[in-house]
């Protein structure tokens, strides 16, 4: 079921968006970064557990953005494990997440996704969410491409 996050779900998750991203991302960077965003009270994680593993997991950032002058909920990070897929653990944790910005007081929740995820787009959609922006990237590493592969 879900639940938020706790620090032992720390390898768990980084399992799930190696998968999700198709690479193996640095362990000490992530598992730092991941214990500092636990006690910033605008990140929140959530869990789908299932037999005391990870299925699942929803990284959802609340903050004030002055093109709204109120909170925005942004999902950073949301990842279901490949083999937990089409049994409506995705929606359930986007409901649970929906539910939790909007007693925050966020008037929004919004995602961004790579261009392609098309099987990601369709969820999106499926769960009432809208398509109406473009999100514009640049690498600042000198290793620029036009070229958009997951994996990279």
């Amino acid at each position: 079921m879900v639940r938020k996050g706790k620090a032992e779900d720390c390898r768990g998750i980084y399992e799930l968006i190696c998968d999700m991203e198709e690479k193996e991302l640095p362990w000490d960077a992530f598992s730092q970064m991941y214990r500092e965003m636990l006690v910033d009270s605008r990140h929140v994680f959530l869990v789908w557990e299932e037999e005391t593993q990870v299925k699942g997991v929803l990284h959802l950032r609340m903050e004030r953005q002055l093109h709204h002058a109120a909170l925005v909920a942004e999902i950073m990070e949301f990842a279901v494990d490949k083999n937990a897929r089409s049994n409506g653990i995705g929606g359930e944790m986007l409901t649970y997440a929906s539910d939790l910005a909007k007693e925050a007081g966020c008037v929004q929740i919004e995602v961004a996704c790579n261009q392609l995820r098309k099987n990601t787009h369709r969820f999106y959609l499926r769960e009432g969410m809208q398509n109406f922006h473009y999100k514009f990237s640049k690498s600042l590493t000198g290793e620029d491409t036009t070229e958009n592969v997951l994996g990279r």
